[in-house]
């Protein structure tokens, strides 16, 4: 008899009338907001302004999903194209199935569209939402939990994972491996929030500093997984991939240091041009009034002045012509 495990929920589908509400949906929208709002809020300290990443995000995250799924359904096309299978189910997204490395792929090429409309250094918008992504993936891995997929090997530990029988499955007690990605997730978040702020990371490095430590532990979360995958020399597809993509994140950073060191003064060029431009004429206007105040001074002052100079004038005639009849009566 088990004494602890991890229950897998009885369905992964709540019908409002005739709404289906999908777990695994809800994982992915939550994991969106997170990122575009702790995105802004790292882009905004570092100069940008807010909006900014609300903005690229509506040309990256469509073409993340499109990438999420086309990884998904190339990688494992025997489940929607192999005999038996419908083609259309390739489509059907909400019953899971998005391949990271296909998501951050072209979800780059969304972010690279959106940040040349607004004349923004991809390298610096990437930097401010990797932890963000990191954080997205931690809480979209509960999807897979709604829908009892992606589990690993058998066990019997306290927090294994009871899977209930289907026609694709076998119930039992195996490795959650969606918990084990999910806490990773949150480490790498942290670690790039900790590295950015020690270090000073710029021109990408905090993006691929996400990416190799994202990779490390995909490839040994997806040693322990049991779902169906290609096999190139006794390893999974994806430990490959994971291997391959941790590689180019580590020469990337390796060169970008050597070549662009430090971290950049301005993430938002236009913004700032902007800004510049008001501070000029602000300081234009400011000299004008100076200006203005010191003639007017000048205008008040003169006549006073004047008057006062002829007085002075008058009271020394005065003076002198008195001193001049006094010594003539001496005299």
């Amino acid at each position: 008899m088990e004494l602890a495990y991890i229950p897998s929920p009885s369905t992964g589908v709540i019908n409002l009338g005739p709404i289906p509400l999908r777990g695994y949906a809800f994982c992915i929208i939550i994991g969106v907001f997170v990122a575009v709002w702790y995105g802004n809020k790292r882009w905004i300290a570092r100069g940008g302004t807010a909006g900014t990443v609300a903005d690229i995000a509506v040309w990256a995250v469509p073409f993340g999903l499109v990438g999420g799924r086309l990884y998904h359904v190339i990688t494992d096309y025997q489940l929607y194209f192999s005999e038996g299978e419908n083609w259309v189910d390739a489509f059907k997204i909400w019953e899971g199935g998005l391949g990271i490395w296909g998501a951050i792929a072209l979800g780059a090429v969304g972010a690279w569209i959106g940040c040349r409309r607004r004349g923004i250094p991809l390298p610096a918008y990437a930097d401010a939402i990797a932890p963000g992504i990191a954080f997205a993936q931690a809480i979209g891995r509960w999807g897979n939990w709604f829908n009892q997929e992606l589990y690993g090997k058998p066990t019997d530990l306290p927090w294994a994972l009871k899977i209930t029988e289907s026609a694709n499955r076998e119930a039992g007690l195996y490795h959650p491996t969606f918990l084990y990605e999910s806490l990773w997730c949150v480490g790498v978040a942290f670690l790039v929030i900790w590295a950015d702020r020690r270090f000073k990371l710029g021109h990408g490095r905090a993006f691929a500093l996400y990416v190799a430590a994202y990779c490390v532990g995909r490839a040994w979360i997806e040693y322990m997984r049991v779902d169906e995958a290609h096999h190139i020399l006794g390893l999974r597809l994806n430990v490959w991939t994971a291997i391959g993509v941790f590689v180019l994140a580590v020469v990337y950073m390796v060169v970008s240091a050597r070549i662009r060191p430090g971290r950049e003064e301005v993430v938002e060029p236009k913004t700032a041009k902007a800004a510049a431009d008001k501070a000029a004429v602000k300081t234009a206007d400011d000299e004008d009034a100076s200006a203005d105040d010191a003639a007017a001074d000048s205008v008040t002052d003169t006549p006073a002045d004047t008057g006062q100079d002829a007085a002075d004038s008058d009271g020394d005639v005065e003076h002198g012509a008195g001193n001049g009849a006094g010594s003539a009566a001496k005299t």
